[in-house]
Order: structure tokens, then sequence, then C-alpha cells
């Protein structure tokens, strides 16, 4: 199964720059969504139908904001849209199918850039979504988790560690995901593949940051370690251009 994880800036802008089109080359049997920025019925559904992907999306109650959508070749046995908790519901940040053994989850992690409260949130949802994974692989213990997750990892998954002091590179954060690495035991699936730096997955949109890759790697397809003898390749797809971000693939068997 390829599947793939995508933060689209907004479903229907995206379609405008030739999204369609992309859908047309085949490039995953899964692609999940972030940021679709669009009410059910505004989804272009007839359009990705037509090119052979069934989609099951999850909005935000606010118009034009966030929002998750999983577009899919195989068949799910089982969709869930939201996991329960409330104002992460609100928001429309997450998604989940699954295939037989297998469970994948598409998440959208909420931003902090926009100031004190909202980086206060972002740890909030952190904590309540790690303890909703580790109750949920209980039942379910191969998990396949998509997301953009606003976070970059290592100083080598931004472009310039040094100075870099913002909300999404801050050492909570990146202390969060050295804990849900090497404690909880989720693998990043693209750094098991490749150890070389300047790989990005998102780009400011200004300064000609994407012309020069002057990224940041906030894009994630993480696997639980019961997965790790599954997985084939990884890459990310710096050429796709649809948004701010570009797709991170994952092939696993």
């Amino acid at each position: 199964m390829r599947i793939i994880t995508y933060n689209v800036n907004g479903i229907r802008s995206a379609v405008k720059k030739g999204f369609i089109d992309w859908l047309k080359t085949d490039p995953a049997d899964v692609i999940c969504l972030q940021e679709i920025k669009a009410n059910q019925e505004d989804v272009p559904v007839k359009e990705i139908e037509a090119v052979g992907y069934t989609v099951y999306s999850f909005s935000a109650q606010k118009k034009g904001y966030s929002g998750v959508a999983i577009l899919t070749k195989v068949k799910p046995d089982n969709v869930f849209y939201g996991n329960g908790i409330d104002h992460s519901d609100f928001e429309g940040r997450y998604i989940r199918a699954d295939f037989g053994k297998n469970t994948v989850i598409n998440a959208y992690f909420p931003s902090g850039t926009s100031g004190e409260e909202r980086q206060t949130y972002k740890y909030k949802w952190l904590d309540e979504f790690l303890i909703y994974l580790n109750e949920l692989r209980k039942t379910r213990p191969n998990l396949i988790i998509c997301g953009d997750y606003n976070i970059a990892y290592l100083d080598m998954d931004v472009h310039n560690p040094k100075t870099n002091k913002n909300s999404g590179f801050l050492p909570q954060e990146r202390q969060w995901l050295s804990k849900f690495f090497s404690d909880h035991g989720f693998v990043d699936t693209f750094r098991h593949f490749n150890k070389n730096p300047d790989q990005y997955s998102w780009w400011s949109a200004f300064g000609g940051a994407r012309a020069s890759n002057k990224g940041w790697r906030i894009d994630y397809i993480n696997v639980t370690e019961s997965l790790i003898k599954s997985l084939k390749h990884a890459e990310i797809k710096m050429d796709v251009v649809h948004s701010d971000h570009c797709p991170v693939l994952l092939e696993i068997k």
C-alpha cells in the first residue's frame, strides 16, 4: 500500500492549481489531506471520484478552517470521524480508517504561531492525542499516523536551527516528539530511510523560501514498531506544488 500525507492549504485552491491532474497520475492508494478548508458540501467529491478515489472528509465547524480528508482506492472496513475530544473535533482535526489489521489515522495538529493562547492549546492537544493513541493501540496495535504535525524535530529538519525560536521548533514541542518516538515507540518512517538534511515539506510563502529551499519538515507518516518490518520506502515529494506544503509518501507491505 502506498500512503501519502499532504496539507493542501485549501482543497478548492489546490484543485485550481492542478490537484485533480496530479491524482490522475495515481500517486498513492490512500491520501490523507489536512487543512482542506471546506465544508462537507464544498469538497469536490465528484471530481475526485471521477479519477478513482472515494472521499471521506471531516470538516471544522468554522467555515474555511482546518478539516481533514482521506481519499482512498482501497475500501476501508471502518471510518471514524473525530476522536471524541470535543475541542479537537470542533476544529475537524482527526479522521481514521481501518484497513484489515492496519489503522490509518489522519491528524492535523494545531499551530501555535498566532500567540500564547493557541500554543497552550497545542500542548493540551498533543498530550490528549498521545493518550488517545495509546488507548487505541490496545485494540488496534498496527497504527499508521499521517499528518501535518506543525513540529520540526531535528536540527536538520529546519533550515535555520541555531536562530529558530518559533512555535513549531520550541524545546517543549521537540521534547514531545522525542517522547513520542523514543518512549512510546512510534517510528519516523522518513528518517528510517533517509538521514540527509535539506529535506523539507513546508516553506513560507514569503521571501522566495521554496525556491531557495529554506523550509521545515513538519509533515510525517509514523507507524507503531509492530509495522517496522513492513516498511518498504519513504520520500518527500518536493516537486509537487499545489500548496505551501508538499506530499510525503510511505510504501508499506
